[in-house]
C-alpha cells in the first residue's frame, strides 16, 4: 500500500478523538498528517514527509493553538442579570422621583428612584434605566 494512504489513516485516526474529546490539537496533528499525505502522493522521500507532518502540526501548535484558546476564554458578549437591565427602557407604573416609585421593566415591576432628585416622572412616561442598585433601579 502507498505511503500516501497511510498518511490520510492516520489523518482520520486523528479526527476520531478530535470528535470524541473536542481538543483541536488533534485537528492540528491530522492536517499535519495531511500534509505528509500530500507529499507523498507528489513522490517525496519518507524524511520529508515525516519532516512535513512535524513541521505543519508544530507550526499549528505554535501559531493557531494560541489564538483558539483566547477566543475560546473570551467568550460571547452576552448580558446577563442585572447588567442587561441597564440602558433598557422602562414604563412608569406610579410616579417616580427622587424618593421612590414604580416602573414596569422588562415585564416586572420595579422599585425605582430618579436619578437627579429635582425629577418627577408620572404614570406611562418611559424612562432609561441607568444603574440597578439592589432592588432599585435608578431612572432617566
Amino acid at each position: 500500500m502507498d505511503s500516501w494512504i497511510w498518511w490520510l489513516l492516520a489523518a482520520v485516526g486523528l479526527g476520531i478523538p478530535l470528535v470524541l474529546t473536542a481538543m483541536p490539537e488533534f485537528a492540528m496533528f491530522a492536517v499535519g498528517a495531511l500534509a505528509a499525505a500530500g507529499l507523498a502522493g507528489l513522490g517525496a522521500d519518507v524524511v520529508w514527509q515525516v519532516l512535513a507532518f512535524v513541521a505543519v502540526s508544530a507550526g499549528l501548535l505554535v501559531v493557531v493553538r494560541p489564538i483558539a484558546y483566547r477566543q475560546l476564554q473570551k467568550g460571547p458578549q452576552v448580558k446577563m442579570g442585572i447588567e442587561a437591565l441597564q440602558g433598557a427602557t422602562a414604563v412608569v407604573a406610579e410616579t417616580v422621583d427622587g424618593e421612590g416609585g414604580r416602573i414596569k421593566l422588562n415585564g416586572e415591576i420595579w422599585s425605582a428612584r430618579a436619578l437627579h432628585p429635582g425629577s418627577v416622572y408620572e404614570p406611562g412616561q418611559q424612562v432609561d434605566v441607568v444603574e440597578i442598585q439592589g432592588a432599585t433601579a435608578l431612572v432617566v
